[in-house]
């Protein structure tokens, strides 16, 4: 039977509904904001998994018939998710993968749907409601319900979930997700925003989250819900635990305290092997217990050492950054690069200066037509930088959200595509990892971009903050390892300049955490930001003055709309003839800006020129060397500028009376001429005798053959008045399209 609620939130329309789609899943629900819609639906196994963790399965699509569209390419129907989907779908599983109970691992897939989308509303927020309710809804065990939204402010006027066009005016944007009672997730950029914004943000994110748990509330208490499933969490027999717990503490303790990563790894490893042989006679059938109690036994020590000593595994203090080296420039072929290594994390970051031609062409439900991005940062991750052998699959749904992050965090502080027009691209490769390489690559980019010359407005950097919590007690530690990363409660990273934060991201393990805890914790991110971005202003404290002599030099040029048929030429011949003549690169736009991009100062002068002599307007009073196009009675037609013909009357060919132009001019000749007149319909009028001192005597009434300079006179009246040849029609041409703004979405 089919239930719904329906409120206004955030001055739109909400509705929540369930009972009418998708019933054979264990939970279903509907969400729509205003007219854009998301369907999500929730499945379980009836059996354990016998993998060692939770294995939750989220699945985020975007129906392209959801905006009225049919997927471009060769094949028409919705192929493997692109990089949106997949960090939409990132986000509700880092928000609801803490709230499942310790110890389930049934498998859980959960899929969402976006079908129907307004271009107003994103529905990425909307789809953690609709899981949220869904999971709820199910006989699956979950600590919830919860919810999440979007944050943003215009004009210092904080917005919930403001629509796309909001957004393109707000200094912040936040997605925000949480219970009643704490946040759980959170990811985010901003436009260098202080600390104390950010927490006022997550405030006025968590007042809208309650509203939208007690809209599901509502709507459970409607419905009949299923009772939860039954399902035991594998016990250890305590014999067990207490013998390897004798054997093992203290050397467990001991072997984690080693500051060399591998050097840690291979001494809990040999620990963990000594204590299995010399328990498995004793314990023949218990033998995959051990590596549990052993995990737990490592999970306690590392966390006890620091809530009761303050001192990390590797002898660090919670608020101290590893040891930092960094080489610029290390690359000679790449436009700018950077060799960032901070303790054992390491990135090898290269930037690429490309022109208007090589930015990403992206076809979205959330716009009306194509979009571009000019601004793109890949992040990737082979298995070697963990000392690992794995196989190598494609991109990863981790690497695409780790590039995601730095990406964001580099995006607010690039010069606009109107002041400096270059597509760009950074590659962030992963050379070692040992905690926060998202972080590196953020400090890397920054570093890259400085080499390249990019005129950056700051320097960004980025750390990686941890938490342990037990109870009342809790150390926030700074720069936090891969292994603190594992067996700690939280992953909190903050990228920035000196000035504010650009992005940020949270996840934790646990099932929230308080406003108070997180203030502090960005507090301490502050300063191990500000002591990052000290050690890359000694390597490089500004960007270059001068690009790569590899990069492409590009310049613009402002034409008249009117003259772009001209400069691209029948079937785009004309622009085609001057980018092979230079080997450049010549774009123009429907406003008549042109962007002509090349390698070498030379090939790009050469360019302009010949654009502006296509393109360029005669001026009146300047002379000019032009070709005789043809000849008639009253004069000669003269192109003095491509495609620009102009009329030498035979009243203007010499001072002297001329009974015939073939006497003084014939087709094909080169000729010196001035302009003397443009009329109000644009006519272009030249002379000759202008050029030529008059004859001794001339009087000025009776110039020339007494025409006047300019006249369409055939001279005393003996040749009968003929209109010139008026203006060509405009030539068909085509512009190269919205310049793309810098970052993703265009509406960012």
């Amino acid at each position: 039977m089919m239930q719904r609620v329906e409120r206004t939130f955030a001055g739109r329309k909400l509705v929540i509904e369930t009972g009418r789609m998708a019933k054979q899943a264990a939970g279903s629900a509907l969400v729509q904001f205003g007219e854009t819609m998301v369907l999500a639906a929730v499945t379980v196994s009836d059996s354990q998994s016998p993998l060692p963790f939770f294995p939750l399965t989220v699945e985020y699509r975007e129906k392209t018939y959801a905006a009225g569209k049919i997927p471009g390419g060769f094949i028409k129907r919705e192929g493997r998710p692109h990089d949106n989907e997949i960090l939409s779908a990132r986000i509700i599983d880092r928000s609801i993968r803490p709230l499942f109970p310790e110890g389930f691992k049934n498998e859980v897939q959960v899929f969402v749907y976006v079908i129907s989308a307004d271009q107003e509303n994103d529905a990425d927020v909307l789809a953690l409601v609709a899981a949220s309710f869904a999971i709820n809804a199910s006989k699956i065990p979950f600590m919830g319900p919860i919810a999440g939204v979007r944050v943003g402010r215009v004009q210092e006027n904080w917005i919930l979930n403001p629509t796309f066009q909001q957004l393109q005016y707000s200094d912040l944007e936040l997605v925000v997700a949480g219970s009643q009672d704490s946040i759980v997730m959170v990811e985010g950029g901003a436009l260098e925003v202080s600390e104390e914004d950010v927490v006022g943000a997550l405030g006025i994110a968590h007042n809208g989250i309650r509203e939208l748990i007690a809209a599901q509330e509502e709507l459970l208490a409607k419905i009949e819900r299923p009772a939860k499933m039954a399902w035991t969490k594998a016990e250890i027999p305590e014999p067990v635990q207490a013998r390897v717990k004798e054997l093992a503490e203290g050397k467990i303790l001991e072997a984690i305290n080693q500051a060399d990563k591998h050097t840690r790894v291979q001494a809990v490893e040999a620990v963990k092997k000594a204590v299995k042989e010399q328990l498995l006679p004793e314990f023949p059938d218990n033998s995959k217990d051990f590596g549990s109690i052993l995990g737990d036994l490592e999970y306690d020590a590392l966390r006890g050492q620091v809530l009761s000593t303050g001192l990390r595994v590797d002898g660090r203090k919670p608020n101290e950054v590893r040891a930092i080296t960094i080489d610029n420039g290390v690359l000679p072929r790449a436009h700018g690069s950077s060799l960032f290594t901070r303790g054992q994390t390491q990135a090898l970051v290269a930037v690429t200066l490309g022109t208007a031609n090589d930015v990403q062409r992206l076809d979205s439900i959330d716009e009306p037509g194509e979009t571009t991005k000019s601004f793109m940062l890949h992040y990737n991750f082979p298995p070697f930088s963990t000392g690992e052998v794995r196989p190598v699959r494609g991109t990863s749904r981790r690497e695409i959200g780790h590039g995601n992050l730095a990406e964001r965090a580099l995006q607010g502080v690039l010069p606009a595509f109107e002041e400096f027009p270059y597509t760009i691209r950074i590659v962030s490769d992963i050379l070692e990892s040992n905690g926060s390489s998202s972080m590196a690559s953020v400090c890397g980019g920054s570093l890259a971009l400085y080499d390249a010359g990019v005129p950056m407005q700051a320097a960004v950097a980025g750390v990686a903050m941890g938490l342990i919590k037990e109870g009342d007690k809790y150390a926030i530690l700074t720069d936090i390892l891969g292994t603190e990363d594992h067996l700690g409660d939280m992953d909190f990273k903050v990228a920035g300049t000196e000035r504010g934060i650009t992005s940020i991201q949270m996840d934790i393990k646990i099932q929230g955490l308080d406003l108070r805890i997180m203030t502090e914790a960005l507090a301490q991110a502050k300063e191990g930001r500000l002591h990052i971005l000290g050690e890359m202003a000694k390597a490089l404290p500004a960007p270059r003055t001068d690009l790569s002599p590899y990069a492409p030099r590009i310049v613009t040029i402002q034409i008249s709309p009117e003259k772009i048929g001209d400069l691209i030429g029948p079937k785009g011949k004309t622009i085609r003839g001057i980018q092979e003549e230079t080997k450049s690169e010549v774009t123009v736009d429907d406003t008549g800006l042109v962007t002509i991009a090349a390698v070498g100062g030379e090939a790009m002068e050469r360019a302009r020129q010949m654009v502006m002599a296509i393109t360029a307007e005669p001026i009146v009073g300047e002379i000019y060397e032009g070709t005789v196009k043809s000849t008639t009675a009253f004069g000669a037609f003269v192109e003095i500028m491509p495609g620009t013909e102009a009329l030498l009357h035979i009243s203007e060919m010499k001072h002297a009376r001329v009974e015939k132009t073939e006497d003084v001019v014939k087709k094909g000749d080169r000729v010196k001429v001035k302009l003397i007149d443009r009329d109000e319909r644009g006519r272009l009028r030249l002379s000759m005798k202008a050029l030529e001192p008059k004859p001794e005597g001339t009087p000025e009434a009776a110039e020339g053959n007494g025409s006047g300079e300019g006249g369409e006179g055939g001279g005393e009246g003996e040749r009968p008045r003929r209109e010139p040849r008026g203006d060509r029609p405009p030539r068909a041409g085509a512009g190269a399209g919205d310049r793309p703004r810098r970052g993703g979405r265009d509406r960012e």
